[in-house]
């Protein structure tokens, strides 16, 4: 692990990984050690396809109560519930060939299982429902999307370029990513896993 230095006034991470349980607990172990070191401000460099939603919405209610002040800039894509870690930045920067991509929240079912009952339709559906709700205010809470507009997102899969982003405020500006010399440089890197 990377050695912060104490009172640094600024601190890269890369993250590059799906959003799942190991991924997760990888950033905010970072992310911990950079509160404690008394970090001022810390750079989330952030690619990202997504993944489990309840590893999203930790990540991004970690990422609001940290005491530094965090800026997330899109080194490639942002898709899925990863838009809400995104959005967890005060400050939000893309390059400019990054892009935003919205679906609507599924789950994995176990094989061969059979939905014969109305009941188990509906406790999936609620299932859906709900997490979508969960990620719709994080986007409505920090962006200029309408609950209308955030709807339609789920209802189809939707990749949305940088004048998008900007115009409704998930960015604040289109910037290139560049490392300033000097500062400490944290990398999550993960093993992918096989099955």
């Amino acid at each position: 692990m990377t050695a912060i230095p104490q009172n640094a006034p600024l601190v890269y991470i890369t993250f590059s990984a799906d959003i799942n349980p190991l991924t997760t607990e990888t950033l905010i172990a970072n992310l911990t050690n950079c509160a404690n070191a008394q970090v001022k401000n810390v750079y989330l460099a952030i690619s990202t396809p997504g993944g489990q939603v309840a590893n999203g919405l930790n990540l991004y209610n970690v990422l609001r109560g940290m005491p530094f002040e965090l800026t997330t800039h899109n080194v490639g894509n942002i898709d899925s519930v990863g838009n809400a870690v995104f959005l967890a930045g005060a400050k939000r920067y893309a390059n400019a060939n990054t892009s935003f991509m919205f679906h609507g929240v599924g789950f994995p079912t176990p094989p061969n299982i059979r939905l014969l009952q109305e009941k188990e339709c509906r406790e999936f559906l609620d299932g859906i429902l709900r997490e979508q709700a969960r990620i719709g205010t994080v986007i409505s809470q920090n962006t200029k999307l309408s609950s209308e507009e955030i709807a339609e997102l789920f209802k189809t899969t939707q990749t949305k370029d940088i004048s998008f982003a900007i115009n409704k405020g998930i960015i604040h500006e289109v910037r290139e990513f560049k490392i300033m010399p000097g500062c400490p440089v944290i990398s999550c890197v993960f093993q992918k896993q096989t099955t």
